[in-house]
């Protein structure tokens, strides 16, 4: 991918209108403008490993929420197909369909190479686990690119991009406790100057 492209820390997250499984529009800014949130792109509905990190999102909503943050998943197909998908592996959170994949452009998640899609030992290694769990991989729906990347953000209040995590390959997804014990060990419910994953230290914040 592109580095220019990507977001950087503390930059105006992209404020778009999508819609929910319902078909109503859903302004992004709405999402974050009372807590932090955690912002998750999926790739196409036969991905094993965005089942997999889905399934981790739903097992982890109540541990995230008392991070302090809420969740929003972005999924490439019609609010439609968007709401059947979720029915099944995302329930319990809130879905937004982008089938036009603006929002990917808007935040960085372009299409991916070879290696980072279907060459590389990491996915296959990845796919073999997930077949464990009986996701089977599957043809994309029509209209959904296979070669699209997926990104998890954290965004402040404030609509600053506290954490942006772009995927090196479609495996790559950040487990639940590396963010639950790392990074969301932060207090995202306070803007903060300093390094995240410093909940035990408050001296670096700027405590509203």
């Amino acid at each position: 991918m592109a580095k220019n492209k990507q977001l950087n820390f503390n930059r105006n997250a992209p404020d778009l209108t999508l819609q929910d499984t319902s078909g109503q529009p859903v302004q992004l800014s709405s999402l974050w403008a009372q807590r932090p949130l955690l912002l998750a792109f999926t790739r196409h509905f036969g991905c094993t490993q965005c089942k997999e990190m889905l399934e981790e999102l739903v097992a982890g909503r109540e541990r995230i929420t008392q991070a302090g943050l809420d969740i929003a998943v972005v999924m490439q197909g019609t609010p439609e197909a968007t709401a059947k998908f979720a029915q099944q592996f995302a329930q319990g959170l809130v879905c937004l369909a982008d089938p036009e994949r603006k929002a990917y452009e808007a935040y960085g998640l372009e299409r991916g190479n070879l290696f980072q899609t279907f060459l590389n030992p990491k996915v296959w290694s990845a796919i073999s686990r997930s077949r464990k769990k009986g996701y089977a991989v599957e043809v994309p729906p029509e209209g959904q690119d296979a070669m699209q990347m997926s990104g998890t953000f954290i965004i402040s209040p404030q609509g600053r991009i506290e954490l942006p995590y772009y995927y090196d390959h479609i495996a790559d997804h950040p487990p639940l406790e590396l963010l639950l014990n790392g990074v969301l060990s932060t207090r995202w419910d306070q803007p903060f100057d300093g390094p995240v994953g410093t909940d035990t230290t408050l001296s670096s914040r700027k405590v509203d």
